[in-house]
């Protein structure tokens, strides 16, 4: 996968539009996450990693999003949320796309257009996508170092698909 050439989260107006701090927060305490449908060998990776996940990330308590499921999480109000057994993102075969590692963990990154940013694990054997909120993006990826340790311990290094 040609994109694995990890820019640094691209150029640095990428890395800074990540950082910029927005200084809203709304109460949002009812989070949806639509719930992927991995085959079996995958979602019970994402079993694996739902138990190994922390009760916080960057100082957020866990908040899981509706419905319900053990390959969805979320932390916080508004929510980040986690979501594993994700697609590949089609993004993936973009050679110029921007991506990053954080501790161990090799990321796809890509800005929404509400001003969220989407994470996609790379050369991980299930994929795992954590959404940032915009209001959430004024710590940088701290919440990526918050979840690095439980990636690396539930879903091992290789190719998903």
């Amino acid at each position: 996968m040609s994109f694995l050439r990890h820019r640094l989260l691209g150029p640095p107006a990428a890395f800074a539009a990540l950082i910029i701090t927005t200084g809203c927060s709304s109460s949002d305490d009812s989070a949806t996450a639509a719930v992927p449908s991995p085959d079996t060998a995958v979602a019970k990776l994402c079993r694996n990693l739902d138990r190994a996940l922390p009760q916080k990330v960057d100082g957020l308590s866990r908040h899981d999003p509706r419905p319900a499921s053990e390959l969805t999480a979320g932390w916080g109000s508004p929510v980040i949320i986690l979501r594993c057994g994700v697609p590949r993102p089609a993004a993936m075969n973009d050679p110029d796309a921007d991506g990053a590692e954080v501790d161990g963990v090799g990321w796809l990154l890509q800005k929404q257009g509400d001003g969220s940013f989407r994470f996609t694990t790379t050369l991980r054997t299930a994929y795992v996508e954590v959404t940032l909120p915009e209001s959430r993006t004024g710590h940088g990826v701290a919440p990526l170092v918050s979840l690095a340790p439980a990636i690396k311990k539930a879903i091992p290094e290789g190719i998903a698909d």
